[in-house]
């Protein structure tokens, strides 16, 4: 009896393709006529050509119809169709029967199946073996919290973890029990996978990683062998860690129907995570990390104490924690001492820790390029503009009124950054085109935001409407190139009005829900299935947004002659940082005392 289950569906298969080509063959085969009629053809000068293949003969007569007949002596015949007109075609007889050709075949694609699966174990077996665990790996990850930096306060909460892991008896004698699951969760790019292997690398003890996606495959019950697999092993070397990336991939919550078409596999996949989990004897020194961005969505049973005893969240890095990143990333690299890290952490709010590391690769790969010894500070700068605004387009050709245009619209945004209170200080202004934008002004905070006043966002919305407006006084005339400035200008009024409660008409209250669950749904429902509170949020909404726009325009009429030595000086320029536009505000300044002078003294 054949017990393995892929060599006997390949068997199978090749039977039924055989049986298939004998039908095939059969029904595309000459009729067969007898030796008797073949003769009275022959004799009659009926035959036109005959093809002779062993002691077979295929005869085609003068009206084209072909069969075949079988010769008993093919020497006493070969004198008669000699002395006829008939051509005489003859080939080889064939070396081998058709009977053994089929099994030849046969064992020609048996053996050839036994030399490909055992060649290559990983990808035939593999996919095929449903029992087999082979995705989970052992390993020393090398890697330190000396390799992490920015998030100091995660660093702390798993020191615990450590010491669980290095001396569980300090804390066992006590009563004490070590935390079965931690839970990584944050943004994408804060460092959760490279946290759960400085884990591992300070404790010195087995690193077990699988993904999510790992576990769940096109065969039913996989998934759960493979968890009950992991966890055997993982026992066989504890004290350990098991490390599961993206758990939200099988950890999702579970349907309300018990037999839900595809999701049937992930949720036995997750009952198997759950009852592993909970099945831990107390001297078992095992902790499962988890890391995912996505745990609003994580099943309920996972999350619990004793399960999941601990949840960190790991944010974006403030400027402290950009600086430490930076001077991470950094020490492997040839920086020039004229480098200012501070400046740079300073520029780059939002960035979490994997942005800051490639912008430190793609400082080093700029600097290379330039033919450089060391990577300096400009190269930086280049970076930061490569990742945020995308690659300069050097090879596009600009209309001169095309680039007129541009400055003017990106001096638009500059003057009202430069003049408007509590707004980020401006860091530059450029009409370089990169990426899908022919110009861009960025500005860059002093110290993160941890929250917005409604002055800023009110200032941000104005900032945001100044180019479109520049160009209408200036030029007559609007165009297209504002229009991700008022998607964006829309939504912070929005947020304005339905998150923050910052409106005067609708007062201190929240038009939308706070989640997916009941339990935290608040008032947005009702206010939703009111036309009228609708009317009312978009009455407002568009209220604050053409308040700011007439307001911004009256700052730009009141400042025209700023706007214009802006949008001069990057014609001539290109790019202007926000040094070089404080030069030219001064300038403006003196321009204008002068000017009150002169006016005084006409009078």
């Amino acid at each position: 009896m054949i017990t393995n289950r892929p060599l006997l569906i390949v068997i199978i298969i090749v039977i039924f393709s055989l049986i298939g080509f004998a039908f095939f063959q059969a029904s595309n085969r000459l009729p067969e006529e007898t030796y008797s009629t073949f003769m009275d053809d022959l004799k009659g000068g009926r035959l036109e050509e005959t093809s002779i293949k062993g002691n077979v003969i295929t005869a085609t007569d003068r009206t084209g119809t072909q069969y075949t007949t079988y010769v008993p002596d093919l020497s006493a015949l070969m004198p008669l169709l000699h002395s006829s007109e008939v051509t005489i075609r003859t080939h080889p007889a064939p070396m081998l029967t058709p009977l053994f050709r089929e099994m030849l075949i046969i064992l020609l694609l048996l053996g050839g199946w036994v030399i490909f699966s055992r060649s290559s174990p990983s990808s035939s077996k593999r996919f095929l073996r449903t029992g087999t665990f082979t995705t989970a790996s052992k390993i020393k990850t090398g890697v330190t919290f000396d390799d992490v930096a920015g998030i100091t306060e995660a660093r702390d909460e798993l020191k615990e973890i450590i010491d669980f892991l290095r001396h569980p008896d300090r804390f066992s004698r006590l009563g004490g029990q070590i935390p079965k699951g931690v839970l990584l969760e944050g943004p994408p790019g804060t460092g959760k996978t490279l946290l759960a292997k400085a884990i591992a690398g300070e404790a010195s003890v087995p690193f077990f990683s699988m993904g999510g996606s790992d576990f769940v495959e096109m065969f039913a019950g996989l998934g759960a062998s493979r968890v009950r697999k992991l966890f055997e092993e993982a026992k066989k070397q504890a004290p350990c860690i098991i490390f599961i990336d993206e758990i939200d991939a099988i950890g999702g919550k579970r349907s309300a129907d018990y037999r839900n078409g595809s999701n049937d596999e992930r949720e036995q996949t997750l009952n198997a995570l759950l009852v592993e989990m909970d099945g831990f004897a107390t001297n078992e020194t095992i902790i499962v990390v988890a890391a995912t961005n996505r745990s609003d969505i994580l099943d309920s049973a996972l999350l619990r104490p004793g399960r999941f005893d601990r949840r960190i969240t790991l944010t974006l890095p403030d400027i402290r924690g950009r600086l430490k990143i930076l001077q991470v990333h950094a020490a492997a690299t040839a920086l020039s001492g004229a480098v200012d890290l501070t400046a740079i952490a300073r520029s780059t709010p939002g960035f979490s820790g994997a942005e800051i590391a490639n912008l430190v690769n793609e400082a080093a790969l700029h600097a290379a390029r330039k033919g450089k010894e060391r990577i300096e500070q400009d190269d930086f700068e280049e970076a930061q503009d490569k990742i945020v605004m995308g690659l300069e387009r050097k090879t596009m050709v600009v209309h001169q009124d095309a680039r007129r245009l541009t400055a003017y619209h990106e001096a638009g945004h500059a003057v009202l950054a430069k003049l408007l209170p509590e707004a980020d200080p401006l860091h530059k202004t450029t009409i370089i085109p990169r990426g899908r934008s022919l110009g861009l002004t960025q500005q860059m905070p002093i110290d993160d935001h941890h929250a917005y006043t409604q002055s800023f966002l009110l200032n941000r919305i104005k900032i945001l409407l100044g180019g479109r407006l520049a160009e209408e006084l200036v030029f007559g005339r609007v165009t297209t190139g504002a229009s991700n400035d008022l998607l964006v200008a829309t939504r912070i009024a929005h947020r304005l009005v339905c998150e923050f409660g910052m409106s005067a008409q609708l007062g201190p209250v929240s038009c939308v829900g706070a989640g997916p669950e009941d339990g935290d749904r608040i008032a947005g429902d009702f206010w939703r299935q009111s036309q009228q509170t609708l009317r009312e949020i978009d009455l407002e909404i568009m209220r604050l947004v053409q308040h700011s726009n007439e307001a911004a325009r009256e700052l730009l009429k009141a400042h025209n002659e700023f706007l214009h030595m802006v949008a001069e000086s990057l014609l001539a320029h290109e790019t202007l940082d926000g040094e070089e536009v404080d030069i030219v505000y001064r300038c403006y300044q003196n321009h204008m005392k002068m000017k009150e002078k002169q006016d005084e003294t006409e009078d």
